[in-house]
């Protein structure tokens, strides 16, 4: 049947809200030349199939949920949505009704001018706001009604012909169990979305077809599976059976003569209702086919397997079989059919059409090629043949011809009426054992190319959370990176400050620095973010020709949260040459790997992945990364001197220790006694060589400005300098204690550095009177020290000026001549020292004495008179 090719003709157009029509309230019936359609409005259309026109149009005053026509008297039954059940006659002339001029209107829906009539309120046969569906067994009634923790099955006995039309009472009732409530939050009934099927069946017989009028809603079925299903009793009264498909999934059923006598010998109600299955799924659909061949003599035509179709494609047949032991039992199998179901039909030789989303699909019961789908295994997938024509919400069965000619009634979703003739040949032949060996082995390829798209989809996804991640990181290095080069004044969110202090780890004291990096921002420093310390040792004034060396260090910071501090100790000297080389330049910056965050989120496993080839690893910069700067300190003499002096003796300050003397020096001297002469380059230059003294002057008025709030405090402006020169000093909080204005530290080389701090008053330089200055007074038997040591307090007097050069007005006045007079000297002894230095290289021994002496002498004088920065 995959074959077959339908041909469509579309009947008529019938008025659909904007999304649609949505299966399960639409309606058709053909019970003869006319045909009633309802689109799930306030309208049901009669369409003439002889004269392709709409005959009339009836108007209801609720939306139509279900139509059927009884065999006799013919009457046309109607259920309205929260309203009840009407009855009428489909002829408009044997009724009275009102008939409106409806041609404006019909117009506007597209349809041709027919006859509008609007069903009288008195037409209303069951007025019922709980009712949910219905069917007609001869001259009686079933209704299944919603209540509020159950349904409830009634019957009642239609009026007969020529009586008023009003039911002429309830003749029994029964109520059905649920498996889920069916009532909202307030306690009220809610809306079913799915509307349960309700229908009549009866056993087949030799006078079956005119002992009992069935209408529209009920079929036949073969006596033995009639008695296996329904009982004995409902066998020998060949009594109508009510078959009920609920929302839930359950299937059940009523013998109707039973409930007819259960008002008269009233008993226990749940023993009149009978649960056939569950399907776990609504049902939508109830109906009953032929699967077994006959002989050609044989006239039984009558259904023997009844079908039940979920809304999610659970398929239930029952037919009747036989056991191991020769015994007639109900053989119950299980299908699975591709949904959702939208509606079905059943036709002649097994076929069971229905339409889902996609098409309108045929599925035969009765070849040999079917499942065998044995009740408790899993559900057996069925293969229907597609027939090509889509959005179906309701059909009919027209006419089956035994040549194969199929004619079906449909209503597509945008309320078309259409039949389709389908070409059902017996020469088509079903599928062969061969072509369902080779349908499943299509079936193991299909399965076997989806477990290799999930594999697919399972690794892209893991690219695309690891690409998320990636982006998210990049987010916040580049908030973070906003945040650094913003150049807003005020301290920065992320900073990194820097403290030295000695340690005496081993025999050798050692200069450590430490880094201490503070989170003040709301943003978080994660995978990715490492600490760089660079330390740019320069090289001695001796060593000329060897370049600078540079360290650097790298400390990952790992989950450095808002207000999170990290701290990282460091060694800056001595270095292997057992000397501390100062300065120091340190240098902290914040470094972002591109490589770490972006680098595995590049590509995923397959290599050879089209859609991905963008992320080739040469998208990344030469620069595998960002670096941000924190901050960049010049470590001097003055960061590491050491004053033991200050120390208290209970006081193991490594700040205020002095150096650690040479185990050997130390183990001499205790050999020569007390009275013994310290030996060494730094004891002989403190004994033969006299100190050398610079001193440096600085205005007190620009010394105050710079100083600011340290000498507005309180604090002398003499006292206040010489904490401003060791701020960076281990002492400082001494100093500032003591209020000293004059402290003898050691150098690192072990060298004695005197710093005095003094006002004086200059009375040659100033043109309208003495000059206040401030004299920083650097004393020291050591010239290495003393340079050193002269070299760190000019640099911050250098930078001090920079920084107030826009903030004073100008300079003070000076007396221009003593200044050109003083800069002449110092000229003259300028050349003289490069005269001395280029002797240095070519005199011999004998008078390389004399001309260091002299070299000596000009050093002494070029620092006298000292520099001045007004």
């Amino acid at each position: 049947m995959a074959g077959l090719e339908p041909r469509v003709e579309y009947l008529e157009s019938f008025r659909c809200p904007l999304g649609g029509l949505a299966a399960g309230r639409p309606r058709v019936l053909c019970p003869g030349p006319a045909v009633f359609v309802s689109a799930g409005s306030e309208r049901v259309s009669v369409y003439a199939q002889g004269g392709r026109l709409l005959a009339a149009v009836y108007c209801f005053p609720a939306p139509v949920w279900q139509l059927e026509l009884s065999a006799v008297p013919g009457l046309l039954y109607v259920l309205c949505a929260r309203r009840g059940i009407y009855c009428l006659s489909p002829d408009p002339e044997s009724r009275s009704m009102n008939q409106d001029d409806g041609s404006d209107q019909d117009s506007e829906d597209g349809e041709p001018p027919c006859a509008v009539i609007s069903v009288d309120p008195d037409a209303c046969l069951l007025p019922d706001a709980a009712l949910c569906t219905f069917t007609v067994v001869a001259d009686k009634l079933v209704t299944l009604a919603q209540g509020p923790a159950h349904w409830k099955v009634q019957l009642f006995e239609c009026p007969r012909p020529g009586e008023d039309a009003r039911l002429r009472g309830q003749v029994g009732e029964v109520e059905l169990s649920i498996s889920s409530p069916l009532t909202g939050p307030l306690g009220e009934p809610t809306a079913p979305r799915f509307l349960p099927v309700l229908c009549c069946v009866s056993p087949a017989g030799p006078t079956a077809l005119h002992s009992r009028a069935q209408g529209s809603g009920g079929f036949w079925l073969e006596r033995a599976l009639f008695g296996l299903l329904f009982g004995v009793d409902a066998s020998l009264l060949e009594s109508p059976v009510i078959l009920c498909g609920l929302p839930d999934g359950q299937l059940c059923c009523v013998v109707l003569k039973t409930l007819v006598t259960s008002k008269l010998s009233p008993g226990n109600p749940k023993a009149l209702v009978k649960i056939l299955h569950h399907l776990e799924e609504p049902v939508v659909f109830i109906g009953a086919v032929k699967t077994e061949s006959l002989a050609q003599d044989v006239e039984d035509t009558h259904p023997d397997c009844l079908v039940a179709l979920g809304h999610d494609g659970q398929v239930l047949t029952i037919k009747a079989g036989w056991d191991g032991a020769g015994t007639l039992v109900p053989e119950l199998r299980e299908y699975r059919l591709p949904g959702p179901v939208l509606c079905a039909a059943c036709g002649g030789g097994g076929r069971v059409y229905h339409s889902t989303t996609s098409e309108l699909c045929v599925v035969d019961l009765a070849q040999e090629g079917v499942p065998s789908g044995d009740l408790g295994d899993p559900p057996s997938l069925l293969c229907p043949a597609g027939l090509g024509v889509c959005s179906v919400v309701t059909l009919s069965v027209l006419s089956e011809v035994p040549e194969g000619d199929v004619r079906l009634l449909a209503l597509s979703t945008r309320g078309r009426l259409m039949t389709c003739r389908l070409q059902l040949s017996s020469e088509v032949p079903g599928p062969t054992r061969a072509a369902a060996a080779s349908t499943g082995q299509k079936i193991k390829d299909l399965l076997s190319g989806i477990g290799t798209v999930s594999e697919r989809l399972s690794s892209l996804r893991k690219a695309v959370d690891q690409r998320n991640k990636a982006l998210t990181c990049l987010n916040e290095a580049m908030n973070v990176s906003c945040i650094l080069l913003s150049g807003r004044e005020g301290p920065r969110p992320i900073s990194c400050t820097l403290t030295t202090a000695w340690s005496r780890p081993q025999l050798q004291d050692v200069l450590t620095a430490t880094c201490q990096l503070e989170n003040s921002s709301g943003l978080r420093l994660d995978r990715g973010w490492a600490l760089c310390v660079r330390v740019l040792t320069s090289a001695s004034a001796s060593d000329a020709d060897v370049a600078s060396a540079a360290t650097t260090y790298t400390i990952p910071v790992d989950r450095l949260g808002p207000g999170d501090r990290r701290e990282v100790t460091l060694p800056l000297g001595p270095g292997e040459d057992g000397v501390l080389h100062l300065p120091l330049t340190v240098s902290c910056a914040l470094h972002y790997s591109l490589r770490e965050v972006v680098g595995g989120a590049r590509a995923p496993s397959e290599s050879s992945t089209d859609s991905l080839d963008e992320f080739r690893p040469d998208i990344l910069p030469e620069q595998d990364g960002i670096c941000l700067p924190l901050c960049e300190h010049t470590v001097d003499v003055l960061w590491c001197l050491r004053f033991p002096g200050l120390a208290p003796a209970h006081t193991q300050a490594p700040g205020l220790l002095g150096p650690l003397c040479d185990p050997v020096d130390t183990f001499l001297g205790s050999l020569l006694g007390p009275r013994s002469e310290p030996t060494g380059p730094a004891s002989l230059r403190a004994k033969f060589l006299p100190p050398s003294v610079a001193t440096i002057k600085v205005s007190a008025e620009l010394l105050r400005a710079a100083l600011g709030d340290r000498h507005s405090a309180g604090t002398p402006l003499d006292c206040a300098t010489l904490q401003w020169l060791l701020a960076e000093n281990a002492a400082l909080d001494v100093v500032r204690a003591r209020q000293l204005s004059s402290v003898q530290g050691v150098a690192p080389d072990g060298a004695d550095v005197h710093l005095t701090v003094r006002e004086v008053a200059m009375t040659d330089l100033g043109a309208a009177g003495p000059l206040q200055t401030v004299e920083i007074q650097v004393e020291s038997s050591s010239p290495a020290s003393l340079c050193s040591a002269h070299h760190a307090v000019i640099g911050r007097l250098q930078r001090m000026v920079v920084e107030q050069a826009a903030r004073i007005p100008g300079p003070p006045d000076l007396r221009v001549q003593c200044l050109q007079q003083t800069h002449s000297s110092h000229e003259t002894l300028l050349r003289e020292v490069q005269t001395l230095r280029d002797r240095l290289c070519t005199e011999d021994e004998a008078s390389l004495h004399a001309t260091a002496q002299r070299l000596l002498q000009v050093h002494r004088q070029l620092r006298s008179p000292s520099l001045l920065l007004v």
